[in-house]
């Protein structure tokens, strides 16, 4: 699955580190989702959407 989130973490100026800590995961989950090695739950899809304000569409497309 393609996502966006990499892009939309750099337009905040955050680091992997600080949106794993805002959405309580791993450093390293935050890598494998934006390197498409790891697609997320739903629950942490929606997790992701909400923080960002936007749809799960919006950043997760299937490829």
């Amino acid at each position: 699955m393609k996502n966006r989130l990499k892009v939309l973490r750099a337009e905040r100026n955050w680091s992997q580190a600080e949106l794993a800590e805002r959405l309580d995961v791993s450093r390293q989950t935050i890598n494998a989702i934006e390197t498409g090695k790891y697609d997320p739950s739903l629950p942490l899809a929606f997790k992701i959407a909400h923080l960002f304000e936007m749809s799960i569409e919006q950043i997760f497309m299937p490829e």
